[in-house]
This record gives C-alpha cells, sequence and structure tokens, in this order.
C-alpha cells in the first residue's frame, strides 16, 4: 500500500486527471447513475491519498483535507431551496398562477405557447429548472387534450425557457450556484448583469419556436372556448400553507436581494426560510423529496476536482488558457463562451461547471479580477444556454422528454436536435455581442 501511495503521489496529476476523465466519460454515457460514478470516484480520490483524509496533521489544519474541497455553500442553498419549493408546491399555489397566465391566451394556441414559456422561464428563475418542468407538465397535457393538438411545441418551447430562464439569476440554475459561491457575484450581480440579455434571447427564441411550430398551433374555436373559460377556483388546495409559503418565498428573495446590505450569505437566508416552513410540515415527509441524488452527486464531484486542484491540474488547465489566448480578455471570453456551450450540450453542466470554475479562480489569481470578471459571465452564459443543444443537456430536458415519451408523445434526440441547436446558436451569438459590447469594447 505505501509502495502505491508513493507512486501516486509522484504522478498525483496524472491519476486525478483520469479519475475526472472517467467520472465525465461515464457520466455522458448515462450508463451508471451519476451519483453512484461521483461518489465511487470521490472515494478512489481519498484512498489514493490526493485529498487528506484528516483535518490535521499534528495539529497543525491539512489545507488538503478532502471535506475543504466540498463548497457548502451551494450544498445549503440547493437543499434549502429544495426544500421551500417542496413544500410551496403542495397549496397548488404555481398551477394557479399558470392557470390564471393562460384563461387570459383566451385559449389560442400560439399565445399558450408564448405564455407557457414565459411562465416557465420566470418560474425557472427562482425555482430549479427541474421543478419547474414537473410543476407545468400536467398543466401542459391538459390545456394539449382540451385543444386536441400535439403537445409537444409546448414541451420543447418549456424545455429552452427553463435553461434560458435559469440562466437569468443566481438560484437560477446549479452551475450560477457554483460560480457565484467561486466567484463571490451576489443575487443582485447576475440580475444586474444577465437578466437584460437572457430577456432577449428568450423573447427570440419564443417567437422563433412559434414560427417553427405554426402549423401545429391550430385549434377548433369550441375547444379555445374550454382554456378561456378554464375553473381555477379549486387549484389552491390549502390557502393558509399558500400564504405561508408565499411570505417566505418572497422574504428569502428579498433576503438574497439585500445581501450587499445584510451581508448574509444566500445559502443562509434560504436556511432560515426553509427553517421557518418545517416548523409547521413533517420533516421527514419533504425531506423524502429533496433530490438527494443531486446533493451527493455534488459532494462527490466536488472531492474529484479537489484532488485535480490539490494536484496542481487546475493552475496548469489555467495556464494553458491564458497561453492558448496570449492574455486577450477577448480571446479568453469569446473561448469560454462558446466552449462552454458546445461542451455543455454534450455533457451535464454540473461536472463542467464545477471543474472550470476553480480554474477561473486561478486565472484571477494571475491576471487580476477586472481580466476575469467578464470570463464569469461567459462560463454562466455557456454553461446554462449551451444545456438547450440537446434532449441530454440538461436534467430538466431527459424528465420533460421522458414524462413526454410515457404519455404518448416521445421526443426523439434528433428531433429535439433541429430545435436545439438552432436555439443554442442565436443564444450563444446574442450572448457573444452582449459581452463585447458590455465588458470588452
Amino acid at each position: 500500500m505505501e509502495h502505491l501511495q508513493t507512486i501516486v503521489q509522484s504522478n498525483a496529476l496524472l491519476f486525478s486527471a483520469a479519475i475526472l476523465i472517467i467520472a465525465y466519460i461515464f457520466i455522458a454515457l448515462e450508463k451508471i447513475p451519476k451519483v453512484t460514478i461521483a461518489l465511487l470516484g470521490a472515494a478512489i480520490t481519498v484512498i489514493l491519498g490526493l485529498v487528506s483524509q484528516t483535518k490535521s496533521i499534528d495539529g497543525v489544519l491539512d489545507a488538503h483535507y478532502f471535506i475543504n474541497f466540498v463548497d457548502f455553500n451551494v450544498i445549503f442553498l440547493l437543499v434549502s431551496m429544495m426544500i421551500i419549493v417542496s413544500i410551496a408546491a403542495k397549496s397548488g399555489m404555481f398551477n394557479w398562477i399558470a392557470n390564471e397566465m393562460l384563461k387570459m391566451t383566451k385559449g389560442h394556441p400560439m399565445f399558450v405557447l408564448f405564455t407557457l414559456g414565459i411562465f416557465t422561464a420566470i418560474t425557472s428563475a427562482f425555482l430549479d429548472n427541474v421543478t419547474t418542468v414537473i410543476l407545468i407538465m400536467p398543466v401542459t397535457f391538459f390545456i394539449a387534450k382540451q385543444l386536441e393538438i400535439n403537445p409537444v411545441p409546448f414541451l420543447i418551447t418549456e424545455i429552452l425557457s427553463s435553461n434560458i430562464g435559469g440562466t437569468a439569476t443566481l438560484i437560477g440554475d446549479p452551475p450560477n450556484i457554483i460560480i457565484g459561491s467561486a466567484a463571490g457575484f451576489s443575487f443582485m450581480d447576475f440580475v444586474k448583469e444577465l437578466t437584460g440579455v437572457v430577456t432577449v434571447i428568450l423573447i427570440v427564441v419564443l417567437f422563433l419556436m412559434i414560427v417553427f411550430f405554426r402549423k401545429s398551433l391550430v385549434a377548433d374555436p369550441e375547444k379555445m372556448k374550454t382554456i378561456a373559460n378554464l375553473d381555477n377556483s379549486h387549484t389552491i388546495t390549502d390557502i393558509p400553507l399558500m400564504i405561508r409559503s408565499a411570505i417566505v418565498l418572497f422574504l428569502v428573495i428579498l433576503g438574497f436581494v439585500l445581501h450587499d446590505i445584510t451581508h448574509i450569505e444566500t445559502c443562509v437566508t434560504a436556511m432560515f426560510g426553509a427553517s421557518v416552513l418545517l416548523i409547521f410540515e413533517k420533516p421527514k415527509e419533504i425531506f423524502c423529496e429533496i433530490e438527494w441524488n443531486t446533493i451527493f452527486f455534488f459532494v462527490g464531484l466536488f472531492i474529484i476536482i479537489g484532488g485535480l486542484e490539490a494536484s496542481g491540474g487546475i493552475s496548469l488547465m489555467a495556464q494553458w488558457i491564458l497561453k492558448v489566448t496570449q492574455g486577450s480578455e477577448a480571446a479568453a471570453s469569446m473561448l469560454i463562451l462558446w466552449a462552454s456551450g458546445l461542451i455543455s450540450g454534450v455533457i451535464d453542466n454540473i461536472p463542467y461547471t464545477a471543474t472550470m470554475a476553480p480554474m477561473l479562480a486561478e486565472i484571477q489569481k494571475t491576471m487580476g479580477a477586472d481580466y476575469t470578471y467578464p470570463l464569469w459571465w461567459c462560463l454562466s452564459l455557456g454553461a446554462c444556454l449551451g444545456g438547450n443543444m440537446t434532449i441530454i443537456g440538461a436534467a430538466a430536458n431527459v424528465i420533460v422528454s421522458e414524462t413526454s415519451a410515457h404519455n404518448g408523445h416521445p421526443i426523439t434526440f434528433m428531433q429535439f436536435l433541429k430545435y436545439g441547436i438552432v436555439t443554442m446558436l442565436i443564444s450563444l451569438t446574442i450572448s457573444s455581442f452582449y459581452i463585447w459590447f458590455r465588458f470588452l469594447n
């Protein structure tokens, strides 16, 4: 064993890089649950001594202690928001809002598609994408059945809108949570820098989807009246719960907005809000609804990437980026934006962002915060918007496609790719112009 550890320590960079690459391959193949791969990779990383198992040696804190590489800001923010959303959804408040918006469309399929897209995007900016599409899908199938039209155009639009809307805020998409924690950005930083460009992208994409699907968006006028006169009086199933949830959700988001004044971390604000709601609930039941697979996937991933960071691999990656771009901020920005978009369309954007964030932090040490500032936003835009390229580009995509197939309306890989790749290219092109004129010109 000692001989093995000597070999590993001598070739730490090689071993840590191999573990990360093999984990990426298995995550992309989707033959084994990604949480299993992440935890197995983390265990191997610790066992081989690429990160330390002990907190201190002879009373001196070990910087390479494996727990140090787990970003608990990300973990607690995710868990807390999952608890808040899970409890709030039980009241029916989100479905009530969706139904009220749909009644305004008078049942016209084009307006319905636009409204579902807007609702999905706005909701995804404050809830996680998977929760949003799970909430909106039953409403979508109900509307399509009432109008007697194919739900697939609505579902594809919702996938694209969820990934676009999630890009707009700190809590909208897991990559943004990782970036916010690594770069020290607040909720309002994301709103200030990304919400404007994301709104433009969303409007362009929604009009594009209306053009693409216009022949399918036709319904009988009598069927349209059913949606216009939708009975929404019984959608709220628990009024006291709805009131509690709405107040807590509002105060939590207000806490995010006021972070620069209060200096209370977003994870602490969310944790407090979740704790208040749990007072009135049975925690055991709520905890059963938490996506623990996602949480432990993050934990395992942070440890694997910690091994690469401890071995100096992240530093080498940062030096390579600076060498290739010859120190040009513009070249580095465009490289990160487009590479992030293309790579995140093929593999999960969470492990990609978790790998890139410490690399950008390393570049920041060398080149300074001003140089790196636009690179963080390029990473966010690329990683989040790139998820629209393929049906496996983001978790929300997979959930919708599986649910749609179960309901007799399969969305094939190639069918989605036609719309996804156009959306991704348009989104990144608009983002490129924005980054150039906002930060580089």
